[in-house]
């Protein structure tokens, strides 16, 4: 039997989005790979913009972790393996600590990692006390490592502050207010890391801020059990060659996924749409992105529009999600109405539009199992197709978002985490 792996670990939460979390998450992670700890750092929930900053922060990879959509035992793999490799395990939140269901707070709990909250202190001052007092004790099973005070506005302020906290619950120290380290973002969140120019520069500042709180302090150890179970996936895709889509307009897709393919047999193949690169493969892979953002550039690029009208008449599978699902259509058009023709290869069109009109997780059903995954588009969708399923939001068991087959075309808004159902996931890339 596996011996237990103690590792020192830290989840950061918040009251709610908006807060700086991933900023000062980041900020931590670079702070710790600065003074030589191998650090692994995880984002709660389905997610794959934080993912990218936290990663470049940390020097290696971030990986989701949900006790629905990844699972619980998976989850309890992954903490397994990163504390027999690291020196830091650092886990952040997603919205509020005990927002969705499950919550951050049930992640901390199920494995025991202590959890420091971030709370922007900007417009308020003795209620910051009582607000931590309230998340401190809205549930008696956390750990609460303590509380830091973000976008502070000076001395005088950081000591209101203080002395607002009951002292039965640490205060970590305060972060200035300042544009130097703040990440920006667009309609889907956060910038892409490669998008960034000046990013491993305010990696830096907010390093730099934190190495002065007490936040920075190595947390003590937590013990991970061995996971219960290591399945090992059918090997169902040997000797196919999957051709993936990866650019700046295509580079919504989870590594697991990615991992998962080549643990089945898949030799994967990397393309760009932007660069007008061709394809050839058994089976292609067109994960989310902004294609919104490169209308004209994707108008033009009629050599992966061939190629890819090519793939589809000889009857091969082409898997599409979200910003693939977009690309695949005859036309489609931005938030100001200028539009481009797309492939073509799906009929319909779509629109961006200035709110959200799609969100929350879903599984999705194949005859091969359940898929389960999340939806979060701002595009409304206009096809004769008739969907083949639908997603089902978890947990209330609603209707999602719908799934179309179109000849060897299977795409949907849904962006499906592989892992889940494995045998479902290669099913999508046979014929």
């Amino acid at each position: 039997m596996s011996a237990i792996q103690s590792c020192p670990a830290l989840f950061l939460a918040a009251s709610a989005s908006g807060q700086g979390k991933t900023t000062l998450a980041a900020g931590l992670a670079r702070h710790h790979a600065n003074q030589g700890r191998r650090v692994r750092v995880f984002k709660t929930g389905p997610d794959f913009l934080d993912p990218m900053i936290l990663g470049r922060a940390a020097g290696a990879a971030a990986a989701p972790l949900d006790l629905w959509m990844v699972g619980a035992e998976a989850c309890r793999a992954k903490l397994y393996a990163a504390a027999g490799e690291s020196d830091l395990i650092l886990i952040e939140g997603v919205m509020g600590l005990f927002d969705g269901t499950p919550s951050g707070a049930d992640l901390a709990e199920t494995f025991a990692v202590p959890v420091a909250v971030i709370l922007d202190a900007g417009a308020m001052a003795q209620t910051f006390g009582a607000l931590a007092l309230g998340l401190a004790s809205y549930r008696p099973g956390l750990r609460m490592a303590g509380v830091l005070a973000n976008r502070v506005g000076g001395a005088r302020h950081v000591e209101m502050l203080r002395a607002s906290m009951p002292a039965s619950i640490p205060f970590l120290g305060a972060v200035p207010r300042t544009d130097a380290a703040a990440i920006p973002s667009r309609h889907l969140g956060l910038l892409q890391a490669t998008e960034i120019a000046d990013l491993d520069t305010r990696l830096e500042v907010a390093a730099r801020m934190i190495a002065d709180t007490e936040l920075a302090r190595l947390p003590a150890p937590v013990h991970f059990a061995p996971p219960t179970e290591e399945p090992v996936p059918p090997r169902t895709l040997a000797g196919r060659r999957i051709a993936v889509a990866r650019d700046a307009a295509f580079s919504f897709v989870y590594p697991d996924n990615l991992s998962l393919l080549r643990a089945m047999g898949a030799e994967l193949r990397e393309f760009s749409p932007l660069a007008n690169e061709t394809v050839e493969a058994d089976a292609v892979y067109l994960p989310g992105g902004y294609p919104e953002l490169y209308l004209s550039t994707l108008a033009a690029n009629t050599a992966t529009r061939a190629a890819l009208h090519a793939h589809v008449r000889a009857g091969r599978p082409l898997y599409a999600e979200c910003g693939g699902l977009l690309y695949l259509l005859e036309k489609l058009a931005d938030r100001d109405g200028r539009a481009a023709p797309m492939t073509g290869l799906l009929p319909g069109q779509a629109r961006m539009q200035r709110r959200l009109v799609g969100l929350g997780m879903q599984s999705v059903d194949q005859p091969q199992g359940r898929l389960r995954g999340h939806s979060f588009h701002h595009s409304a969708l206009e096809t004769p197709l008739e969907p083949v399923a639908r997603g089902v939001h978890h947990p209330d068991g609603r209707p999602g978002e719908a799934v179309y087959r179109h000849g060897p075309i299977h795409a949907s808004y849904v962006h499906l985490y592989f892992p889940s159902c494995p045998a479902a996931a290669a099913a999508l890339f046979l014929p």
